[in-house]
């Protein structure tokens, strides 16, 4: 993958953003919305009609590359396996952040990430309201790229002590007593929020403006883009146990910090009970 494939990726994000999904912004009837698996977990039509978009054009452009889109994910699970094995795959969040749009709050993007083999190496994260791309390279640094070709580089914010760290933390799926300890200690935080949208926490992590992400479910197509972004701008992250992320990995928790220093802190003081 190369700096001209990341513009790509880029455009046909933003060119389905324009297409499906903005004119659908704040204009949903009923029937346009369905639950999956849950009353907090729905489909729109923007979602469908963004992956079919997004789909199309990266095997237009890639006619050999796997596609794998959380939609058509939903219905045929044995699509993630390409994530491991494809020379070149795509994996797709048509729309980040669906609880959001459908409540009329312009708090979501669109994701995709090149794999090869198992390993990210290009990633993408748009912002459809700001019409804005956060862009990675593994290797090459993250960026975000403007309408007019301007770019600014991302950067993680510098280290702090724990207690003046400001963090992103969802704890909806962690499992008990789990969920409990970490909701117990968030007071050890400066600050710690939850946007509902993965797109722009990680976006806003790469770019210095909060600390710390913290997550435990890791389906592909929410994290795969934002974890190699938020590397590329100079973050660490692992797994709750220290091991290395894989978007091959659906389970084991992710912490993200600005250094290893930080991350252990993080660690400590969130999963940790007092003794």
């Amino acid at each position: 993958m190369r700096f001209e494939d990341a513009l790509r990726l880029g455009d046909i994000l933003a060119q389905a953003a324009r297409r499906e999904i903005m004119p659908r912004f704040g204009a949903l009837a009923a029937g346009q919305m369905r639950e999956k698996s849950s009353r907090f977990d729905i489909v729109t039509d923007a979602d469908e009609a963004a992956e079919a978009a997004i789909s199309a054009a990266l095997q237009a452009a890639y006619p050999a590359a796997a596609i794998v889109g959380e939609e058509a994910t939903a219905k045929d699970h044995a699509r993630l396996d390409a994530i491991r094995t494809a020379d070149l795959a795509f994996v797709v969040d048509p729309l980040d952040g669906t609880m959001n749009f459908a409540s009329g709050l312009p708090l979501f993007g669109v994701m995709a990430a090149a794999t090869v083999r198992g390993e990210v190496v290009l990633a993408a994260i748009h912002d459809p309201v700001c019409r804005t791309t956060a862009l990675a390279l593994r290797g090459e640094g993250a960026w975000l790229q403007r309408e007019d070709g301007t770019r600014v580089d991302l950067k993680v914010v510098g280290a702090v002590p724990v207690q003046e760290m400001h963090a992103v933390v969802g704890t909806n799926f962690l499992p008990e007593p789990t969920r409990s300890v970490v909701n117990g200690n968030l007071s050890k935080l400066a600050m710690s929020s939850w946007f509902r949208c993965a797109a722009h926490e990680y976006r806003m992590a790469a770019a210095g403006h909060c600390h710390l992400l913290f997550y435990n479910k890791l389906m592909p197509w929410d994290h795969a883009a934002g974890w190699l972004l938020h590397r590329e701008a100079g973050g660490y992250s692992a797994h709750f146990d220290g091991t290395p992320y894989l978007p091959t990995h659906f389970e084991g928790g992710l912490i993200c910090a600005p250094d290893e220093s930080s991350w252990q802190a993080a660690r400590r003081a969130l999963l940790e009970t007092e003794r």
